[in-house]
C-alpha cells in the first residue's frame, strides 16, 4: 500500500516539519507538550532508548508479516490511534479524518470523548475497528448512556481513563491560554475523581462490550484489573501529560505483562515515534501499541492522506526492522530479542528524529 502523499513525505521528520509550519503556536505546544517539568515526557522517549536489539542472521525473512488481531479485530499493523482530545485541533475533520486512516490503512481507532465530531457520526464516517474512550464527566446513567450509544454504532469495545482523578498544569496551554475556556466552564469533573474499583465492577456486572482501562500505571493495579474481569489493559501515563516526575510506559510494560499473565489484552503507548518503537514494544510483551502524537503530526501535515502515510512509514520501518531481527512474524518476537542498554540521546518530544533541527525553533 502506497498513498499519494508518499512523494510528497519521504519521511516520518518530512511529516512533523510540515505539521509544525502548519500549526499555530499553541497548538503546537498543545501536541508535543506535557505537564510541569515534561519529565515524564522525556521519560517515555528514555525507557525505549533504552533497550537494544539482539539481531539475528542468515534466515529466510523474504516475506515479513506485521499483521495482528486485536480482540479479534485483524490489525495491519499492531496499532491503534490513541485517543486525543480536541483533534479537530490539527485538521478540520477530527475524529471522522482518524477514523477514514484507519479504515484506509487497517488499524484500529481509539476516539477520545473530548474530540469531535461525535461517537455517532465518527462511526458514519469508515468502516473502521473502531473502540470509544469516555472521560467520566456524570454519574452511572452518564456513562450507561455512552456505551448504549457506542454499541449501537459498532465500537468493538469500550475504554474508560483512569488517570485523569485531577486534570495536571500543562504548563505550555497555560500560558498559551490554550483552550483556557472550556477547562474553566467544564462540568461534572468530580465524577472522575470519584471512579473506583466499585465503579469497574459495576460496569462489567452491567454491560456486555469489552472493557479497557487506560492509565494503568503498575503491576499492581493491574492485577486488580484482571481481578475485577478487565478485558484490556493500556499502560500509559497519558503522554507525559498527567502525573509529572512518572516512570516512562515501556519501562513499566514488563511488570504489567507478568502481572496480566495472558488474561487481558496488554495495550501501550508513549513516545512510539517509529516502527522499531512498535516491535520493541510487542517484543515486552504488548498486543498492541497506540500513538498519540504520531497521529496529530500526520494529520496536521496533510489530513487524511498525511496521517495514512504516517502509518505506511511507520509500517515500512517495522517490516525492515524485524527482517533485520532475522523474525518473519510477530508472535517470534519476545524479551530474547532486547537488552537492555545505555540512552545514546538526550530525550524530549522530537530526540527520535535527529534529522529535525531542534535549535532551528522547529521545538
Amino acid at each position: 500500500m502506497v498513498s499519494g502523499a508518499s512523494d510528497e513525505f519521504q519521511t516520518l521528520h518530512e511529516i512533523i516539519k510540515r505539521a509544525r509550519v502548519r500549526l499555530p503556536q499553541d497548538r503546537w505546544d498543545y501536541l508535543v507538550g506535557g505537564t510541569e517539568t515534561e519529565t515524564t515526557l522525556r521519560r517515555n522517549r528514555h525507557a525505549l532508548d533504552t533497550w537494544a536489539f539482539k539481531p539475528r542472521v542468515c534466515r529466510n525473512v523474504l516475506d515479513v508479516d506485521t499483521s495482528s488481531t486485536l480482540m479479534g479485530q485483524k490489525l495491519t499493523l499492531p496499532l491503534l490511534l490513541a485517543p486525543i482530545g480536541s483533534l479537530e485541533s490539527f485538521h478540520e475533520g477530527g475524529g471522522a479524518s482518524s477514523a477514514k486512516a484507519s479504515e484506509e490503512f487497517g488499524v484500529a481507532h481509539m476516539l477520545s470523548s473530548r474530540c469531535d465530531p461525535g461517537l455517532e457520526e465518527v462511526a458514519e464516517a469508515a468502516d473502521n475497528a473502531r473502540i470509544f474512550q469516555l472521560y467520566v464527566r456524570g454519574d452511572a446513567s452518564f456513562e450507561d448512556d455512552y456505551v448504549k450509544r457506542a454499541i449501537d454504532n459498532g465500537y468493538f469495545a469500550f475504554c474508560i481513563t483512569v488517570d485523569t482523578a485531577w486534570y495536571s498544569r500543562r504548563e505550555r496551554d497555560n500560558a498559551n491560554r490554550f483552550h483556557k475556556s472550556w477547562r474553566t466552564s467544564a462540568t461534572g469533573m468530580e465524577y472522575q475523581a470519584l471512579y473506583t474499583w466499585d465503579n469497574v465492577k459495576r460496569f462489567k456486572d452491567t454491560h456486555d462490550i469489552p472493557l479497557i482501562l487506560k492509565g494503568i500505571g503498575t503491576a499492581e493495579d493491574a492485577g486488580i484489573a484482571v481481578e475485577h474481569g478487565v478485558d484490556g489493559v493500556y499502560v500509559s501515563n497519558h503522554g507525559g501529560r498527567q502525573l509529572d516526575a512518572g516512570r516512562g510506559s515501556i519501562g513499566v510494560l514488563p511488570e504489567v505483562v507478568k502481572e496480566v499473565d495472558g488474561k487481558a489484552t496488554v495495550i501501550v503507548d508513549g513516545a512510539i515515534n517509529r516502527g522499531a518503537d512498535i516491535i520493541k514494544a510487542i517484543a515486552l510483551g504488548a498486543d498492541a501499541v497506540g500513538i498519540g502524537r504520531m497521529q496529530g503530526y500526520g494529520l496536521a501535515a496533510d489530513g487524511q492522506a498525511g496521517l495514512v502515510r504516517t502509518l505506511e512509514l511507520l509500517s515500512e520501518e517495522a517490516h525492515i526492522c524485524m527482517g533485520l531481527l532475522g523474525v518473519t512474524s510477530l508472535d517470534e518476537l519476545g524479551p530474547h530479542c532486547l537488552e537492555k542498554v545505555e540512552a545514546m540521546n538526550d530525550p524530549h518530544a522530537l530526540s527520535a528524529f535527529p534529522h529535525i533541527d531542534i535549535l532551528n525553533q522547529i521545538y
